[in-house]
């Protein structure tokens, strides 16, 4: 299969503690990962290096098959690596306004904008709630604004950082009912999470962060 992603080694060290030091690592195009680990294990800081966020010593970083030099971070992976936060920003503005907010600031046209907002709030059970301020929302309301603010950018490469972490109940069932949608739409997906249900989704590959190493677990 197709490489979305390879680098030859990333090396991370936090107060001159190892945290990652990964050879040889890959992502594959259209594919999904679930990435575990105990706490602390550097799970969130590899997603934010993955998305711009943190910094990192990277060697030989390819993204869609061409080399890509990561210390300047291009501009085309911030368009095409999007990253869902397990506590969510929330604008202070309406829920489908929240969704649609990414598709403004790429300046994408307004009719194309209402039209996957709509489809947006369609696919997370949101509608009737579109006009509301984000003040007194659920954590479950607030993920899938999130995952579907994330969706409609329409990303290669889709970071989720223990997305049911905070939910307990129909809102973690109806926020892990989401994820299978994600993947089907043939992205790649990386999930870090320790929430057995997504452990075990189907047609997820099993990626296990220890002492700065991944394992590939099947």
């Amino acid at each position: 299969m197709k490489d979305l992603l390879s680098i030859a080694h990333l090396h991370k060290n936090f107060e001159e503690k190892l945290i990652l030091d990964l050879q040889d690592f890959r992502l594959n195009s259209a594919t999904a990962y679930v990435l575990t680990g105990m706490n602390g294990v550097g799970k969130t800081i590899l997603m934010r290096i993955l998305a711009g966020l943190e910094t990192a010593q990277i060697r030989g970083a390819m993204w869609c098959g061409e080399l890509v030099a990561w210390d300047s971070y291009p501009s085309q992976l911030r368009s095409e690596i999007v990253y869902v936060h397990q506590h969510p920003i929330m604008f202070h503005m309406t829920v489908a306004e929240n969704i649609a907010y990414g598709l403004r600031v790429r300046g994408t046209s307004k009719s194309i904008i209402k039209e996957k907002t709509e489809e947006a709030l369609q696919w997370t059970g949101l509608t009737a709630i579109r006009d509301r301020l984000p003040r007194g929302l659920s954590g479950g309301e607030k993920q899938k604004i999130a995952l579907a603010r994330a969706k409609i950018l329409e990303p290669k490469l889709l970071l989720l950082d223990e997305p049911t972490s905070n939910l307990d109940g129909m809102a973690r069932e109806q926020v892990i009912a989401l994820i299978p949608d994600l993947i089907q739409e043939e992205k790649t997906v990386l999930i870090a999470c320790h929430d057995k249900d997504l452990i075990h989704l189907p047609q997820t590959q099993h990626l296990k962060l220890r002492e700065g190493r991944i394992e590939i677990r099947g």
